[in-house]
């Protein structure tokens, strides 16, 4: 399991295990915190296409999904 700090996200690099549409780099471009400081919005935005997706930050916990840094 990959460790990971909700407030050491934002700009952070990922690597998708599962390629889709050649989107394989990621950077974590947004990160919006609720009155609880609980992450309430996490954007990432694919590096080869400028494509961005909102997802779970739990998500890149999953070391079968996200690895850390670009590999």
């Amino acid at each position: 399991m990959n460790k990971v700090n909700p407030k050491a996200l934002l700009n952070s690099k990922w690597t998708a295990m599962l390629v889709n549409n050649k989107e394989k780099h990621f950077i974590v471009i947004d990160v919006e915190f609720d009155e609880e400081q609980k992450v309430s919005l996490c954007v990432i935005e694919a590096v080869i296409n400028n494509q961005q997706y909102p997802i779970n930050w739990r998500d890149l916990k999953e070391p079968t999904k996200w690895k850390m840094g670009w590999q």
